[in-house]
């Protein structure tokens, strides 16, 4: 019989994270309690990515070697390689239970416990002022280089009802930034309810907190939206909308459904609006590229780098291609070398360095609203409404997971500094 110890290992994206803190809930109602050392624990769960090859190898490093050190150890493998054949061969004989994350229920039920939809289960939050509320979960888009449609399986949209009573109760507790999940959080729909309206329904919650949202498809980004979030006060002025590559012959390639052109447009649209509704606050364009795909030119790989320019990004992560079993692209020549990818990654890193810095000398002398996540050495460090993370000089006490008025300083590259004021 287990001793009741758990320890849960999350690889990849902040929807990983969200249902580990449910599986967290679920373990700890039925009475396991966590442990920090994974060697200690009687159940481990390997919440796993299956988006880069990197985070797919340091699970299989960790998987290896687990039963040697704690031979009654049970072990649990879900997420995006959970349903792999190739993954559950070579781990046929270190894994007790593969599960698929859409059937979550199976782990519960396999260890005993009461049978639920995981959406429905209590988590265990990993923070008291910042959390992840899952709106919908799997994709409907089958981009050609991702695994999410297979591992997640199609789009499922949670009641606005249970999202809204889950958030009315974190800013009860007093949570001030709630972050909205889901592989394309813009489709949501459920019972004719659609993502503007479920923005507007939590809007009207009461309460001083910020809301967030990741991550959007530029096709399904609408006027509709761009006005909803533009006139909020809540709704952050930060948006996440992944480009991928600057070549409609790359995003046709990578079945993105749209065009470089429609995408700056958007982009434009977003800007407009902010303007007229937010003159006081810059709003922040993040994204994802991927270098290096399947037939990626260097045609092709400029044309992202013109994108990158006009779209005067404030943050970009990049990835270079690396094929994923299952996936349409996993049958595509991988001609692109690792070499080259670098070097075409450097470079758009180039660009993100000058429109970053660019961006964030415009909140020079301006006084902000800043969320504080955390202290280190003295100082605190917390996040603008803007997604900008913020150094902070203070002498003031007790701010971790308070709302604080920081005056900026200085601007660099990736981050601001400031200090607070009364």
């Amino acid at each position: 019989m287990l001793s009741k110890k758990y320890f849960i290992k999350t690889f990849g994206c902040q929807m990983n994270i969200s249902d580990s803190e449910r599986i967290a809930g679920i373990l700890e109602k039925n009475k396991f309690k966590p442990t920090s050392e994974i060697t200690k624990a009687d159940l481990v769960v390997f919440n796993t990515c299956g988006i880069r090859q990197m985070a797919e190898d340091r699970a299989y490093g960790q998987i290896h070697n687990l039963r040697k050190n704690n031979p009654k150890i049970k072990i649990v493998l879900t997420g995006c390689l959970a349903n792999r054949e190739d993954v559950r061969k070579k781990l046929k004989n270190k894994v007790d239970i593969f599960c698929e994350i859409k059937n979550i229920e199976t782990i519960i039920e396999t260890l005993g416990f009461s049978v639920c939809h995981y959406l429905d289960i209590v988590p265990k939050y990993s923070l008291a002022h910042s959390v992840l509320v899952p709106i919908m979960t799997g994709c409907n888009n089958f981009c050609s280089y991702c695994v999410v449609p297979y591992a997640r399986g199609r789009e499922i949209s949670r009641p606005a009802t249970k999202i809204i009573t889950e958030i009315k109760n974190l800013i009860k507790n007093g949570c001030k930034e709630i972050t909205l999940l889901g592989q394309n959080v813009n489709s949501y729909n459920y019972k004719k309810i659609v993502f503007p309206e479920l923005l507007q329904k939590i809007e009207k919650i009461p309460g001083n907190f910020w809301i967030r949202f990741i991550s959007s498809h530029p096709k399904d980004f609408s006027s509709e939206l761009i006005e909803t979030i533009a006139k909020s006060k809540k709704i952050c002025e930060q948006i996440h909308l992944p480009i991928q590559s600057g070549s409609n012959k790359i995003l046709a390639t990578m079945n993105r459904k749209y065009t470089a052109e429609h995408y700056l447009d958007l982009i434009k649209k977003i800007r407009i609006a902010f303007k007229k509704y937010k003159t006081d606050i810059p709003c922040s364009i993040t994204s994802d590229i991927i270098v290096g795909f399947p037939g990626e030119t260097k045609k092709d790989f400029l044309k992202t780098a013109t994108l990158m320019k006009k779209a005067q990004y404030d943050l970009v992560y990049f990835g270079q291609f690396s094929p994923r079993p299952g996936t349409v692209a996993y049958k595509m020549k991988d001609n692109v070398s690792k070499g080259e990818k670098s070097q075409r990654e450097n470079t758009l890193n180039e660009i993100l360095k000058k429109t970053a810095l660019s961006n964030n000398q415009k909140y020079l002398g301006k006084t902000l609203e800043v969320l504080i996540d955390s202290k280190k050495n003295g100082l605190y460090f917390g996040r603008t409404r803007s997604g900008k993370n913020v150094k902070i000089i203070s002498t003031r006490k007790n701010l971790i997971g308070q709302f604080a008025k920081v005056k900026i300083i200085k601007a660099n590259i990736w981050n601001l500094e400031g200090k607070t004021i009364k």
